[in-house]
């Protein structure tokens, strides 16, 4: 079995992050990713300030990689609309981009990028991976940044729910007009058990992202775009906006989203990153960021502690993602809470300044 001292089960945003900092470090880590290229996935492609931040300390400033400004926050429910000047940087890049641009720093950095090999199994106890080319590695310790999916025998300790949430996802070619509403704008729109989220991103693209019940879309045939067409009425912004794209892409989605769960307690020499550590809402939180904060983390725990700090990263991240978290679920209950979002809304609109209050609060911070 080949060994290595720190090894890193996932190339996004957060293994990535974690290996340029502890190749800086000297730990000189592997990263083992199942795409052999930077792939687009079920993310909103949003970066706040905090995620802004914590890119530049890693060598990766997004204006140069042509991430679109973004200003202000759109919020719509119904005929609803209101909107706030966000209060920090943010911007639109899509995860292609960021993550070619995060594994390149890895490696220039000294890492060692291993690419096409699906891990087949974790085997926490002994910090090793099961590929699919039939070779186990292992590690000292153990970075688990497999995303939003689960790798088998590292489930997240997650109980079920009976209406799951999904997200969705497609990129859409903007008409003239579709590009104009969203120049330096996130557009949030809210519905039932649900919401959706739209940006430009750095090729000139849309990012939809929708996150929702799975009995919505089971009530749609599985069909996201016949989903669209059913939220005609709740949400005809959305329904505009949709049908005045010049051409979409296929969907893509990802099952069983558990937002709002934190691992609050570590194992030994495990790591868990990114989403295997916080889930946060899209709708008021930033997932980059909560990736690229708890990649720093981690990787300064073990460079000054070792496999045994393991314990010690997880519990100190789980307080440090505590607030965002708890604060953007509470965000995304009221905002898919019909009764609760149109007179939410009211308030915002005669107080813009408590969303620009609510969208500091939902940031994980640079550390």
């Amino acid at each position: 079995m080949r060994r290595t001292a720190a090894l890193i089960a996932g190339g996004g945003p957060a293994g990535a992050a974690a290996a340029i900092l502890l190749a800086r470090g000297g730990a000189m880590p592997v990263v083992i990713e199942r795409n052999r290229e930077p792939q687009e996935v079920v993310c909103g492609g949003f970066l706040g300030g905090d995620a802004i931040a914590l890119l530049r300390r890693l060598g990766i400033d997004p204006a140069v990689l042509g991430a679109r400004p973004i200003r202000r926050a759109r919020l719509i429910a119904g005929h609803r609309t209101v909107e706030a000047d966000l209060p920090f940087e943010a911007a639109g890049l899509s995860r292609r981009t960021l993550d070619a641009a995060l594994l390149g720093q890895a490696e220039a950095q000294g890492a060692m990028i291993e690419l096409g090999l699906t891990i087949r199994r974790v085997d926490p106890a002994a910090r090793c991976l099961h590929l699919s080319d039939e070779t186990v590695i292992g590690g000292d310790a153990l970075f688990l940044a497999t995303g939003k999916h689960d790798a088998r025998g590292a489930a997240r300790p997650v109980a079920p729910e009976s209406d799951p949430a999904l997200g969705l996802r497609i990129r859409l070619e903007p008409s003239p007009a579709l590009d104009a509403a969203l120049d330096g704008m996130i557009e949030l729109h809210l519905f039932r058990n649900g919401y959706a989220g739209l940006l430009r991103q750095e090729d000139g693209s849309v990012n939809l992202c929708l996150s929702v019940a799975q009995s919505r879309l089971k009530a749609a045939e599985g069909q996201p775009a016949r989903l669209i067409e059913a939220l005609a009425r709740e949400a005809p912004r959305l329904a505009d906006r949709f049908g005045a794209a010049a051409a979409g892409s296929a969907w893509s989605s990802v099952a069983r989203v558990p937002y709002g769960w934190r691992a609050k307690r570590g194992a030994p020499g495990l790591f868990r990153l990114g989403d295997q550590s916080a889930v946060i809402a899209s709708l008021a939180g930033d997932g980059i960021a909560i990736a690229l904060a708890s990649a720093a983390r981690a990787a300064h725990c073990f460079l000054q502690g070792g496999a045994e700090a393991a314990e010690r990263f997880q519990s100190g991240f789980a307080a440090q993602a505590r607030r965002p978290v708890s604060l953007a679920n509470l965000l995304m209950h009221w905002g898919g809470t019909p009764w609760i979002a149109g007179p939410l809304l009211g308030i915002f609109a005669r107080a813009p300044g408590l969303i620009r209050q609510a969208a500091a609060m939902t940031r994980i911070g640079v550390g």
